[in-house]
């Protein structure tokens, strides 16, 4: 079974992807389902359930969160199998709220090449991706996961860093495509041999018998967050304002980072 456990919908500022369109494009592409993990919100739950079912797929609860400590931004936890959104925003009290739930607690893009010293994030709402910058070895024996795939971390060194501490530290590795951009859903995704039902599916991340798999997304879907946050900007503000020339910089600035 392959599904892909990490996209965004239009219920993130930062994507513009419909449901149906992730739906139809996770079909197009051979997966079994997906989980949407909009940041800080499950609004989009009732309706993906609507849709996958519609297309044949399996769908999971999931959601983004991110985490803070002492003020300090630590990075997302991914909660899937959700019954709630979380509410919480403390990395250790996230992953309790999720797990007193049924859910299974996941760290994505744990060594992303972005990533600065311990949370010294500035401008953090203009990051392309919000690493985890929490010290791992502090969380390693209560989490569920790592991802140890994401399509849009271009760099495979990351991934492969996540996937040798995974490896080392006996903890599930996970996959997806981390889509903000409806034709990349489905680019990552995690392989669960033998699993024919989503009950299979969680046992085998929790048993430890799951991979992340894909490919990686094409460099245009980069420019896909910083393109939704302008265009939430501009509606919301009525215009084109210096701040949002300077976000549109700032984003071009990380791409280029990304990308050496």
């Amino acid at each position: 079974m392959k599904i892909d456990l990490h996209i965004h919908s239009y219920h993130s500022k930062d994507s513009v992807s419909k449901i149906e369109k992730i739906a139809k494009t996770i079909k197009e592409k051979g997966l079994d389902g997906f989980s949407l993990t909009d940041h800080d919100t499950g609004a989009g739950w009732k309706e993906g359930e609507i849709i996958a079912k519609k297309y044949g797929l399996f769908f999971i609860r999931g959601e983004e969160i991110k985490t803070k400590k002492n003020g300090r931004v630590i990075g997302d936890i991914i909660g899937i199998f959700l019954k709630k959104e979380i509410k919480s925003r403390e990395p250790k009290a996230v992953i309790k709220e999720i797990k007193e739930q049924g859910g299974i607690a996941i760290i994505p893009h744990p060594f992303h090449i972005l990533t600065p010293f311990k949370g010294q994030l500035e401008k953090e709402s203009e990051r392309l991706i919000t690493p985890f910058t929490g010290d791992l070895e502090e969380y390693k024996k209560i989490i569920d996961a790592i991802e140890t795939f994401n399509a849009r971390v271009i760099t495979r060194l990351a991934d492969e860093k996540a996937y040798i501490f995974a490896k080392q530290n006996k903890i599930a590795m996970v996959g997806g495509s981390d889509a903000h951009y409806w034709k990349d859903a489905g680019d990552g995704y995690t392989f669960a041999p033998y699993a024919k039902n989503l009950e299979d599916f969680k046992k085998a991340i929790l048993e430890k018998r799951t991979r992340g798999e894909g490919k990686k997304t094409p460099l245009r879907s980069m420019t896909i967050p910083a393109i939704a946050r302008i265009k939430t900007r501009i509606e919301r503000e009525g215009k084109i304002t210096p701040k949002i020339i300077n976000s549109l910089k700032n984003g071009v600035k990380n791409i280029k980072k990304e990308i050496k």
